[in-house]
């Protein structure tokens, strides 16, 4: 198969589909090895880019996922009169960031971290897409592990959760002192 055969099949099934498709899944169909259908895939996602197209194609972990390119998410508003942003307020930023950071995670693990009920902010950043049920701990009660989904990826646009931020021990450790200072103030008024 040629290459430019190989990449409009990649670009009818990715179209098609919708939403991500694993690397496996598109290397079985066009009866070529993994490694080549990624480098013909980023051949045609550099050529979307070069050419400043409307669409784009992302990479989510193992999987190719066919899309709008951001830029064009103004015009997509008008004709649709829908705009589709959620916003997410400091607490679900928090509650988001733990999940991300210790997935998998049970409610009282981020409440703990939290300090506060987040039972509100998990619900809405499951209504979001971008928590998901992931399984049970193996524990009495059988809580609840949360984790991140490939929507959590689109919209911080990383490939994997390895591409997210590594947080500074140092920074750490000064939150730390702040927050058991301001705790310690409190106490004491």
């Amino acid at each position: 198969m040629e290459i430019s055969q190989a990449q409009a099949v990649i670009e009818a099934l990715l179209f098609t589909m919708g939403k991500a498709v694993p690397l496996k899944d598109l290397a079985a169909v066009l009866e070529h090895d993994e490694e080549t259908v990624r480098r013909i895939i980023h051949q045609m996602m550099d050529t979307y880019k070069m050419q400043k197209r409307g669409i784009q194609i992302i990479e989510l972990e193992d999987s190719f996922q066919m899309c709008t390119d951001p830029a064009y998410y103004d015009y997509i508003v008008r004709l649709t009169h829908q705009p589709k942003k959620h916003t997410l307020t400091d607490a679900m930023l928090e509650a988001l960031s733990i999940i991300a950071y210790k997935q998998p995670v049970t409610r009282s693990m981020v409440e703990q971290i939290r300090g506060v009920s987040s039972d509100y902010v998990i619900n809405r950043l499951i209504e979001y897409n971008l928590v998901t049920e992931v399984g049970r701990l193996d524990a009495p009660g059988k809580p609840i592990l949360f984790g991140t989904t490939e929507e959590f990826l689109r919209t911080f646009g990383v490939k994997s959760q390895d591409e997210l931020p590594v947080i500074d021990p140092v920074k750490v450790a000064e939150f730390k002192t702040e927050a058991e200072e301001e705790a310690a103030l409190k106490i004491e008024t």
